[in-house]
């Protein structure tokens, strides 16, 4: 049956009471560091966090933001410091989650400011909305007794905003005639919803 030997440690500590030769020595394992230490990062966060934020300064434009961003690399970095398997590039890390947090940043607000450009429907209240129901309802009255071609040129000219001239094709009869329908409807439309002319 074979023997596995343990692997050497890296650096062997003398512990006395054991021969090695010549001298008394027992080879202990020593802990290993993998990754980014708490106290090296503490470290890293007072050397660099003002060039961070002059970083971040370069690519936005709010010291509240600048913050922000050099805070929150600080933290994701600590949050994958066991991943940061050399200290020494812990600082490299750091420039480049500063780099891609503030591109993030920008890219919300580029989003933001295209849909705050996007003119907001208004809201009626509730007293507009009855009311707006209560004219529409008249209106669909006040339209039922219109002659027919009078209705129907109101609706095509208003509703479906046709020109008169497409109206007149639809409906197969002269300019002239969709103009006198419309005028007409208009006057009468006036009449039964109580518009002054």
């Amino acid at each position: 049956m074979p023997v596995i030997a343990p692997m050497p440690a890296a650096r062997p500590a003398r512990v006395p009471g054991q021969r090695d030769g010549s001298e008394d020595a027992v080879t202990v394992a020593q802990p290993t560091v993998v990754g980014t230490t708490v106290d090296h990062l503490t470290e890293t966060y007072r050397a660099h966090y003002r060039s961070l934020l002059g970083l971040a300064a370069l690519l936005l434009d709010d010291t509240a933001s600048c913050e922000d961003v050099v805070q929150e690399a600080f933290i994701r970095v600590h949050s994958a410091r066991k991943r940061v398997r050399d200290p020494e590039k812990t600082l490299a890390y750091l420039r480049q989650t500063v780099v891609n947090l503030s591109r993030s940043t920008l890219r919300r607000r580029i989003l933001g400011l295209k849909l705050l450009a996007k003119p907001m429907p208004d809201m009626a209240s509730a007293e507009e909305g009855a009311y707006d129901q209560l004219e529409r309802r008249d209106l669909i009255k006040a339209m039922k007794g219109l002659q027919r071609r009078q209705r129907e040129v109101l609706v095509l000219r208003y509703f479906a905003d046709m020109t008169e001239a497409q109206v007149a094709e639809t409906l197969g009869i002269s300019l002239g005639s969709v103009k006198a329908y419309g005028s007409r409807g208009i006057a009468a439309l006036r009449v039964a919803m109580g518009t002054p002319a």
